[in-house]
């Protein structure tokens, strides 16, 4: 056993020695004889003279591209268009899905609030013989009224926000009345002030 050993030691700690190569030149070598790397045939490439020619264009060939250069402001209109609307269109097709997945699965009694708020909203249509104006504002005002009896705090919740909304457009609205208001006046000032306005 201590045989083997020793005979399997030996080779490996003879791999772990370091040793020193020393190259020289020879003297009798001259520098006449090296090549350079460009030189070597294995690194050079051939030069070709080739040229390109372009191939004429078939009637046809020109005629597809008169087309498509015809054609070209309506397909860059139709794919802005297109993404533009698809966004909505997904979002529309979702909520729909939304509210199919709602409606197989209704809480209990979801159905005859539903029924309630649209029969609210035909009463509402019931008033409204005689003024186009009253058809867009009665019903709904009807089924919000019922909606609200059922469904409290999501009412108190849309109030709040369209009454902020509403807020908002009317100041907006005021301060360009304003704006108007103002404009028109000093306009109509500087008019009667004008020496031409004063013969």
């Amino acid at each position: 056993m201590f045989k083997v050993i020793q005979r399997s030691v030996g080779p490996v700690s003879l791999s772990l020695l370091t040793f020193r190569v020393y190259a020289a030149p020879k003297k009798d070598s001259s520098h006449k004889s090296c090549m350079k790397i460009d030189e070597l045939s294995l690194y050079s490439a051939p030069e070709y003279q080739s040229k390109y020619v372009e191939e004429p264009r078939t009637q046809l060939e020109e005629n597809i591209s008169q087309l498509r250069h015809h054609c070209e402001p309506y397909t860059s209109w139709c794919q802005e268009t297109y993404s533009q609307t698809k966004p909505k269109v997904d979002r529309v097709v979702q909520w729909g899905l939304d509210s199919y997945e709602y409606l197989q699965n209704a809480p209990p009694g979801f159905f005859p609030r539903l029924g309630v708020i649209g029969l609210a909203g035909f009463v509402g249509l019931l008033f409204t013989r005689g003024s186009k104006i009253k058809k867009l504002v009665y019903p709904p005002v009807f089924m919000g009224l019922a909606a609200s009896v059922y469904y409290p705090q999501q009412a108190i919740a849309f109030a709040q926000v369209s009454g902020e909304k509403l807020y908002d457009w009317g100041l907006r609205g005021y301060i360009v009345m304003e704006d108007l208001w103002k404009h028109n006046f000093q306009k109509a000032g500087n008019v009667k002030n004008s020496p031409s306005g004063n013969k």
